[in-house]
């Protein structure tokens, strides 16, 4: 519930259902969806797929309306079974599952990180508190072992845990009762990767403005530094036989230099690829990026992929570069020379893995089909470039692969437009036959048949660049109705929506809404604004956005322009909403043109870049004051359009003061305002329960600012 409002006529109070404001807005008849918003958002979401190396066992992380648990399957009939009894809606995540190196147990993390005041999620705000912690579990069953609290756990072929505790590396037996060991090293260390035969394990060492990559020997229990520099070093990779470690290094940038990518100018991020020896710990440089912006560092490979170097098979260092302007893979000899181009197109390669004897890569892509996924095979040698899966005649989207322990068999996620995610096996035999692997069924009654299939939709910016999106439309329209509309944008902005459901749990949760809104008698439109993944690079860093002039407001304008242009929309009926980075364009749309957008929700978005984006930076003059115009707050004198804010107070993504400010700002202006404010909630969300109250808002928001005809 929001605050109680100092003035009535400045704000209502969000009583979950009508505001006195907008009383006269309210449909007469009640709602006739065919569906309802917990049906919609009631199918258990897989993630965190992985595969043992040591036998054919998978193991994955079911979350069934806020029950998070691992479950298993194993050859020959990989019939699924849940291995932890974890049956609350309690808001603590599991995650970074770990095979043993003999498969017969499973390490994993479950709880989140901790806040700039040092405190772990607790969103049922449970006096107790909440510890992030890592735990054992025997592949048989049985009580979880607790490790010790921490995260991110890495285990050697010698059955020893590294893992991860406030910025330091502890190790601990997964066999034995003794105590965890501390491996004292200054800095923030992360990123620990053990050699091949677990009596090294090598890390990078962070000291703020530089670097450096570390290799811890148990024997000796000393720590050295491969050839240290001011830059930065990361990515660190052994090779297959231990010979060799390979490494990412990028430039230092003069102290004054802005950084960060949502403020700094447009510019190139030269990086080169190391390898030192181990049998003398001399490093040399194997390859390096050219100096145009398109060769920069790889920041989507690390950020949505499947990491930016691999050591694999023959001496080869596979690596992911955007040199050709979209994100593909390249193989090289770990001595150096010319790098082969494995991944060819105008598309992007997103998710990959390897298989056991690291010869061949799985890998997801929207290759032929630009908003969806698919997936493809190849070979480190460039010589096999193959699709593996298209969907099927429903038109599916594929993605996470895993090879089995076979080296043919594989898993994977994928979905389409009725389906939310499960569970497949396949194979890379030339029938290539699929299997679903039925982990937890969908609910009975869950909607599938009732849902709409969303249209890929191409409209042109103001600036005449190409702007895809997905309409959901009503199954039943009558002939010259105009609907209202609704216009949706992802948060990141290093996200793409698809055809279908996502494979990202936040924006899983937005397509069920968009759906559900659509069931609600609106048209909605999914906007893949300029600044997002899958048309290329130079899409996505397109000049003047964020920070530097909001250049994607733009599309935001024109998405909008093109619904107006629609004969089935309402065009005085136009609203929009979106989460984090969305929720700044939407925002951006009430402030700057409410007389285009009637309403908007906004959920945890950024209002002010500097306030955001500026800490201990070096930013001139010049760029702040353009940052704060590409801003929200800097167009509040125009913003008419009533508005909810939906943010959790303990969001360690965007700070709860954008949203202070912003509503401050508003209620001066007399603007209509509502708030749903979560305490100890997190960006995204924790709670099932809080999916529900939030988007329960969102829908009853809708329906009373924009005064939607129910569907039949």
């Amino acid at each position: 519930m929001p605050t109680q409002p100092r003035n009535k006529k400045r704000i209502a109070t969000f009583v979950y259902g009508i505001s006195p404001l907008l009383l006269f807005l309210v449909p007469s008849v009640q709602s006739q969806q065919s569906f309802t918003l917990e049906q919609a958002l009631s199918a258990p979401f897989p993630s965190d797929l992985r595969a043992a190396k040591g036998a054919p066992r998978v193991a994955w992380v079911l979350n069934e309306q806020g029950k998070r648990n691992i479950y298993v399957a194993e050859a020959p009939d990989f019939k699924p079974r849940r291995l932890t009894s974890y049956l609350e809606d309690d808001g603590q995540e599991l995650s970074l599952l770990r095979f043993s190196a003999d498969a017969n147990s499973v390490v994993y993390t479950r709880g989140g990180g901790k806040n700039r005041t040092g405190q772990s999620p607790n969103p049922t705000s449970n006096p107790t508190g909440a510890e992030e912690t890592v735990y054992q579990i025997s592949w048989s069953g049985g009580a979880p072992q607790k490790i010790d609290a921490g995260h991110d756990a890495q285990i050697s072929s010698k059955g020893i845990c590294a893992y991860l505790r406030d910025g330091q590396i502890w190790l601990a037996k997964l066999e034995g009762k003794e105590k965890p060991e501390q491996v004292v090293v200054r800095g923030s260390n992360s990123q620990q990767r053990w050699s091949p035969d677990g009596g090294k394990l090598a890390f990078v060492s962070g000291r703020d403005d530089h670097s450096f990559i570390g290799v811890y020997d148990l024997t000796s229990k000393t720590v050295r530094f491969i050839a240290p520099t001011v830059d930065s070093d990361s990515d660190v990779e052994w090779s297959v036989d231990g010979k060799n470690i390979a490494f990412v290094r990028r430039p230092a940038v003069p102290r004054d230099q802005p950084q960060g990518y949502f403020i700094e100018p447009d510019r190139s991020h030269s990086w080169a690829v190391w390898v030192a020896d181990t049998s003398n710990w001399n490093a040399k440089e194997i390859w390096h990026s050219g100096r145009e912006r398109q060769d920069s560092f790889p920041r989507m490979a690390g950020d949505t992929g499947g990491g930016v170097i691999h050591w694999a098979a023959d001496n080869r260092v596979v690596f992911a570069s955007e040199q050709d302007g979209w994100q593909h893979l390249y193989s090289m000899s770990g001595d150096g020379g010319a790098a082969k181009l494995l991944t060819p197109g105008d598309c992007e390669v997103e998710q990959w893995s390897f298989s056991p004897d690291a010869k061949d890569i799985l890998f997801n892509s929207n290759c032929g089909d630009v908003d969806r996924r698919h997936l493809w095979h190849a070979t480190i040698d460039g010589k096999t470039f193959q699709q593996v899966t298209s969907g099927g005649a429903a038109s599916g989207i594929e993605w996470s692969p895993i090879f089995l322990n076979n080296g043919n068999d594989f898993f994977y996620l994928a979905s389409n437009a009725s389906k939310p995610a499960q569970l497949f096996h396949s194979t890379l035999a030339a029938d290539r036959p699929t299997f679903p692997v039925p982990a937890e069924s969908l609910p009975q009654d869950f909607p599938a048949a009732k849902l709409v299939v969303p249209q890929q939709v191409i409209f042109k910016s103001l600036d005449g660049l190409d702007i895809h999106g997905q309409l959901f439309s009503p199954k039943k329209l009558n002939p010259g109705e105009k609907r209202p509309a609704i216009l949706f944008f992802h948060g990141g902005p290093i996200r793409q929506m698809l055809l279908g459901w996502h494979y990202m749990y936040y924006y899983s949760n937005c397509y069920a809404l968009n759906q559900y809104l659509a069931s609600r008698g609106y048209l909605v439109l999914s906007v893949n604004y300029r600044s997002g993944i899958g048309y290329g690079r130079a899409f996505r860093e397109a000049p003047g956005r964020a920070g530097r002039g909001a250049s994607e407001y733009q599309d935001v304008v024109a998405a909008g322009k093109y619904l107006q242009s629609r004969a089935d929309v309402n065009p005085s009926r136009i609203g929009l909403w979106g989460g984090s980075y969305g929720g700044y364009l939407t925002a951006l749309g009430l402030a700057r043109n409410s007389d285009l957008f009637a309403a908007g929700v906004d959920v945890h978005g950024v209002h002010d870049w500097p306030t955001d984006n500026w800490d201990g930076k070096n930013i001139p003059p010049e760029l702040t004051k353009l940052a704060h115009e590409s801003s929200p707050v800097a167009a509040v004198d125009t913003w008419k359009s009533p508005v909810l804010f939906m943010h959790g107070d303990d969001d360690r993504n965007v700070y709860f003061a954008q949203t202070v400010d912003l509503v401050a700002r508003l209620r001066e202006r007399n603007v209509h305002i509502e708030q749903l404010i979560f305490p100890d909630e997190i960006h995204d969300f924790l709670l099932h329960r809080t999916w529900l109250k939030a988007y329960h808002a969102a829908s009853d928001f809708f329906d009373r600012t924009l005064a939607s005809p129910v569907a039949h």
